[in-house]
C-alpha cells in the first residue's frame, strides 16, 4: 500500500540526513545532496517534504510591477504540503522575505530551500518555518529578478530537482530522494537509525567499533 504524503512527511522527519543519504549512496544515486553552501537559517530548523520547483532569473531591467507580479502569482501557486525548491541563477539579492514566508506558512507550505538569498531573517524566525539558503542581504529581488517558470525539473548544484521528489533538510544539509524511490528509500533509513540506535548503545557498554561493526554490519 502506498504511503500517504504526510505520512512520508512525518516519518522522513524523524530521520537524519546521513542515515537518508547512504541509502541512495547504496542505491547507486550518489549524488543528491544539494551543495553545503545551503544550509538553514537557523541551526535547529529540520524539513521535510516534497518539493515544488521554481526558476528565475537576474533582469536588472525589469519592470518592478512586473517582478512582483510574477513573484506572487508564483507564490499563489505553491501546493498546500510542499517544500518550495528554488534555483535562482543569482547571487545579488534576497529571494524570499517575511512577507513571502508568511504567505506561504498560510498556504500550508513546509519550507524553503533556495539555491540564492533572503532577508528579513528576523522575521522569517519567529513565522517558526524552515528556511535553507545560500545567503542573506537585505537586497530586494523585485526589480532586479524575475521568476521565469515552476513546477518542472531544475537543477541545483548539478542535482535534478523535480516536483514531487522529496527533499530532506536538517543541520547536515539538503538531500533530494526522487519520487520514484521515496518510499523504498524511506523503509530502508528507518531500518538503518535502528540499527545504528544498537551500535550506539553497544558502543556506549564497552563493545569495541569494530565487534559492533562486525555485529550489526553498520558503523
Amino acid at each position: 500500500m502506498a504511503v500517504q504524503q504526510a505520512d512520508l512527511c512525518t516519518r522522513f522527519s524523524a530521520l537524519y540526513t546521513g542515515a537518508v543519504i547512504d541509502v541512495l549512496d547504496e542505491l547507486g544515486l550518489r549524488a543528491q545532496a544539494l551543495p553545503h553552501e545551503i544550509i538553514a537559517l537557523n541551526a535547529g530548523m529540520k524539513l521535510a517534504g516534497p518539493a515544488f520547483t521554481i526558476e528565475g532569473r537576474p533582469h536588472p531591467d525589469i519592470d518592478y510591477e512586473a517582478s512582483m507580479v510574477g513573484i506572487l502569482e508564483m507564490l499563489e501557486a505553491v501546493p498546500s504540503g510542499h517544500v518550495c525548491a528554488y534555483q535562482t541563477h543569482d547571487s545579488s539579492c534576497s529571494h524570499l522575505g517575511e512577507l513571502s514566508v508568511t504567505a506561504l506558512k498560510a498556504r500550508g507550505c513546509r519550507g524553503a530551500v533556495i539555491d540564492g538569498g533572503c532577508r528579513d531573517v528576523e522575521y522569517i524566525l519567529r513565522e517558526d518555518i524552515p528556511v535553507f539558503c545560500r545567503y542573506s542581504t537585505p537586497t530586494d529581488a523585485v526589480g532586479r529578478w524575475e521568476v521565469l517558470r515552476y513546477g518542472h525539473e531544475i537543477f541545483i548544484g548539478g542535482v535534478r530537482v523535480a516536483t514531487g521528489d522529496f527533499v530532506v533538510a536538517d543541520r547536515d544539509g539538503v538531500v533530494v530522494v526522487p519520487q520514484a524511490v521515496s518510499e523504498q528509500v524511506l523503509e530502508r533509513a528507518e531500518a538503518i537509525v535502528g540499527t545504528e540506535n544498537l551500535v550506539r548503545e553497544a558502543v556506549r557498554k564497552g563493545m569495541g567499533p569494530l565487534e559492533a561493526f562486525r555485529l550489526h554490519g553498520r558503523f
